[in-house]
């Protein structure tokens, strides 16, 4: 298989979705609001991801895994998504996700997408039900930087031919890693450190720039 032309690898939540998924399970517990606070806070970089990803796992303790299904159901692809995909592929690259989210769900989205690879932490179950914890390493910012390192080099990519777009205090090392790091839908502090800021909520806006 001949090397790719370029490498984009995107946020899952809130940038290749409209949603936040940790607060569509939370829902589920009925802990939705406490659990999207936290969640602000963890993207604005107030607080250590990974920290506050287990702390607000734990909410989720005592969910079924059967309510997956209504979460799968509530998930917004954002506007532009496909198009941009169906962009990247037209002109020879891979279209990445690498989430702090969770496989449960991006193993049906990611897919349906169009995205070739993806990266995500998992929500550890027993006897069908969430039991409150991740299972395994935590995909973290720099979880993130290195999944872009690793598929650039699988993919035969420079790095200088590599774009990652992203909206939370989690994607800064990602995008600095990057050739080009899209702040897209973001917040303050990572608007002020990308090299491009895309405001409207359309990923159509990316096709012009990619390679």
């Amino acid at each position: 298989m001949p090397d790719a032309r370029f490498l984009v690898v995107f946020d899952a939540d809130s940038t290749l979705i409209r949603n936040e998924v940790i607060e569509l399970i939370a829902d589920e517990a009925g802990r939705g609001a406490e659990v999207a606070a936290a969640t602000e806070a963890a993207m604005r970089g107030e607080v250590d991801f990974a920290t506050s990803l287990r702390s607000r796992v734990e909410a989720l303790a005592g969910v079924p895994v059967s309510a997956f299904e209504r979460v799968r159901s509530r998930i917004e692809p954002t506007p532009g998504v496909r198009e941009l995909i169906e962009a990247i592929h037209a002109r020879g690259g891979v279209a990445a996700v690498v989430s702090g989210g969770f496989h449960e769900i991006l193993d049906t989205v990611a897919p349906d997408l169009g995205i070739d690879v993806w990266r995500a932490n998992r929500l550890a179950v027993a006897g069908g039900i969430l039991t409150g914890v991740v299972d395994g390493p935590i995909v973290d910012a720099e979880g993130k930087a290195a999944a872009l390192r690793e598929w650039a080099g699988a993919n035969g990519v420079p790095i200088a031919r590599t774009i990652a777009i992203g909206d939370g205090a989690n994607d800064l090392r990602m995008m600095a890693a990057a050739g080009l790091g899209i702040a897209f839908n973001a917040k303050p502090a990572v608007r002020a450190q990308a090299d491009v800021v895309i405001g409207p909520i359309d990923l159509a806006e990316v096709i012009p720039l990619l390679p």
